[in-house]
């Protein structure tokens, strides 16, 4: 039975696949044109929503006649979706992938799958930090725009001020506060968990508050000396995720939201929180000038943490697919977006990012986050430094949405991630799970 249901799930993925990125498996020559096309395969958050790599990819074209085709699938489906288009050999010539140092190989598995970019001059000038996330055995293999990404929640101003509240540093004071907001039918909270891995983030996002509490949690978990099952901590952030469910600071109907929609509940002033990355001010205000000088942020609360969570790999990297039949129109487009002015374009026309993985962009990091970030602890997030958590995101955020309807259980979650983790572990043959 079981075998049968992984083939008719097999089956319907490669269908939908087939969908949404059909004609895109290798490099293809325009009808009648003579120009290459090279397809782009990437998830909607793995490019800008601002559209300014299309817009950079329409100049190159007519710079170059090669064409960038982008493919953009739903967040929900793309891990799933590249796996199995690297797996048939019909992936992109292009393709964007979550990254960090853990997880990029077994994701990619750059050898067999990623064009080399080791000799390439732009890769000496992205930063040591980003380098680990796109490189395996001494070479590197992807290129990212990405920023060592922090996650915080942030708030309007106004109704805080409104109703007379602090930003929270307890769960305490995070529940008390959203009760309030809630009593004015403001939405408490934003939570978007029709995108599939956003409701995931505080569970690992907070990830160097267990570290801290208990040192050398990480290395315990990497040699499966404790189970995830045993982080007591990990516990109660899921739980309080359901509380807040439960108590409809999520707002009514809210497993349908989406990530998208999340700046527009929250400049619409539906949603007095939500969770965003640094930057957020400019994408919201210019949406929405009304909210210019009204947003704040704080670490999130969940499990009373106020340690920053740092990823360093941030967010997704693209990778040459290296069975393209046009290899090095993909290693020309390469060299092309790293090229100083266009990497300043990239960072000047995003979604406000703050800093870049490129050291010679000057970062815009703004006194107040320097200021917070001088006043609280960092460590890094539990998936950049824990193995066998970021493979299994998208399953986890299946969990919990399953939580959230009264399907599942908190320690069911954690029972399935310590499964997840053991299955992986195997098959790769780690020795610590031998």
């Amino acid at each position: 039975m079981m075998k049968k249901r992984f083939l008719v799930s097999l089956a319907s993925l490669l269908l939908v696949s087939g969908l949404l990125l059909a004609g895109c498996n290798s490099a293809k020559t325009s009808e009648g044109s003579g120009k290459v096309t090279l397809t782009f395969g990437t998830s909607q958050s793995g490019i800008p929503r601002t559209g300014i790599m299309q817009t950079m990819a329409k100049e190159y074209e007519q710079e170059t006649g090669v064409k960038i085709d982008f493919q953009v699938v739903p967040d929900a489906q793309w891990r799933d979706l590249i796996k199995v288009k690297l797996a048939s050999g019909e992936a992109p010539d292009i393709f964007n992938v979550d990254v960090d140092p853990l997880s990029m190989p077994a994701n990619v598995r750059p050898e067999e799958n990623a064009i080399d970019l080791t000799n390439e001059e732009f890769a000496g000038r992205m930063s040591e930090e980003i380098l680990p996330t796109v490189s395996h055995n001494d070479k590197v293999y992807g290129v990212s725009f990405a920023p060592s990404k922090i996650w915080y929640v942030y708030y309007n101003k106004r109704i805080f001020n409104e109703l007379g509240i602090e930003p929270p540093t307890t769960y305490a004071e995070f529940k008390a506060i959203s009760e309030k907001i809630k009593a004015q039918d403001i939405i408490p909270f934003y939570q978007a968990p029709a995108s599939g891995w956003y409701q995931v983030l505080p569970l690992f996002e907070t990830g160097p508050n267990y570290e801290h509490t208990t040192p050398g949690t990480y290395e315990k978990l990497n040699n499966n000396e404790m189970k995830v099952a045993d982080l007591t901590q990990l516990r109660t952030v899921i739980e309080q995720l359901k509380e807040f469910a439960d108590l409809g600071y999520f707002g009514k109907d809210f497993l349908s939201n989406t990530v998208e929609a999340g700046i527009e509940a929250f400049g619409q002033e539906k949603a007095a929180m939500l969770l965003r990355v640094p930057g957020t001010e400019k994408e919201v205000s210019e949406a929405y000038p009304a909210m210019e000088d009204n947003m704040g942020f704080f670490v999130m609360p969940w499990g009373d943490n106020q340690t920053i969570g740092v990823n360093p790999g941030g967010s997704a990297a693209m990778f040459g697919n290296k069975n393209s039949k046009h290899p090095e129109e993909v290693l020309k487009f390469f060299r092309w977006i790293t090229e100083h002015d266009n990497l300043q374009r990239v960072f000047d026309g995003g979604e406000g990012n703050l800093t870049i993985c490129w050291p010679e962009i000057e970062p815009k990091l703004t006194q107040d986050y320097i200021d917070y970030e001088k006043n609280h602890e960092k460590g890094t997030v539990m998936q950049a430094a824990v193995k066998y958590i970021d493979p299994q995101w998208m399953d986890i955020g299946k969990d919990i949405s399953g939580m959230f309807a009264g399907a599942m259980t908190p320690d069911q979650i954690l029972q399935n991630i310590d499964k997840r983790r053991a299955e992986q572990a195997k098959v790769l043959k780690d020795e610590a799970w031998q």
